[in-house]
């Protein structure tokens, strides 16, 4: 990283709170201070759901009990998501459909949307934090936090407005494919879900890239894509889509 953008030296350490390295940071002159998060990375049916966010730097009492949102209850999550979104400096959602994941992959679809979520906000950040692992093409100098979901607040709402937005789909998809029971497991590859797939194949709104997908389509003209770096193979007739566009509200469909 140029000199530059490295902030003067600070001991940040976990135990003293989750807002602790994004205040460190805006008290170096790099904030505002953006958190970026997905859901949806291991499921193999619904879209990957990409989150950014911003909160101010007095909200940590208003946001007490944040944290990861595999750890909230869903009608927590619902709460905090309510109180992210009417409280948020700034926050951007992007979601990438099931065919965009099958053609990109789903490393390479993710990184593109958290690109993607950042260059979404109103404001450009002064720093990016993303979850554990490094991602460059911010624009914008970035950290990767160990289990920063846990350890940062503004990635925590970033893992909270994606999983909210991703559950609400798979609840919509488990009212249009109710043989999936989506509503259920939200896409992930449970003994229901596979059970399903067995006894009906996969519905367009599966990822025919993901391996047990692709076993129980329908035999016919198949091409190899890269999935987790393997290639495996999935329909050639399956949908694959372009680019999704903005939509209004700070959330791309």
């Amino acid at each position: 990283m140029p000199p530059q953008y490295q902030p003067g030296r600070a001991t940040v350490r976990a135990s003293a709170g989750t807002w602790t390295l994004q205040s460190t940071l805006q008290r170096h002159g790099l904030g505002p201070v953006a958190g970026v998060d997905e859901a949806g990375r291991g499921a193999c049916a619904g879209p990957l759901v990409v989150a950014a966010c911003v909160l101010r730097s007095g909200d940590a009492k208003r946001l007490e009990g944040l944290t990861d949102s595999k750890l909230l209850t869903p009608a927590m999550r619902e709460e905090f998501y309510s109180r992210i979104v009417r409280r948020a400096e700034d926050f951007a959602v992007i979601v990438i459909p099931p065919a965009e994941v099958d053609r990109r992959g789903v490393h390479i679809a993710n990184i593109e949307g958290m690109r993607r979520a950042v260059a979404g906000l109103a404001n450009p950040p002064g720093y990016v934090l993303t979850d554990g692992f490094p991602v460059r093409g911010f624009g914008r100098p970035s950290l990767a936090v160990p289990k920063g979901d846990l350890t940062s607040a503004c990635v925590a709402a970033a893992s909270v407005l994606a999983k909210v937005t991703r559950d609400r789909i798979m609840v919509e998809l488990d009212a249009k494919y109710p043989e999936y029971r989506f509503g259920e497991h939200k896409g992930y590859c449970t003994p229901v879900h596979d059970a399903a797939l067995g006894e009906h194949g996969p519905c367009p709104d599966h990822r025919f890239s993901f391996v047990n997908v692709a076993s129980v389509a329908r035999v016919g003209a198949r091409r190899a894509v890269v999935q987790n770096g393997a290639a495996v193979e999935v329909p050639d007739d399956g949908p694959f889509v372009g680019e999704p566009e903005i939509a209004a509200g700070g959330v791309e469909s």
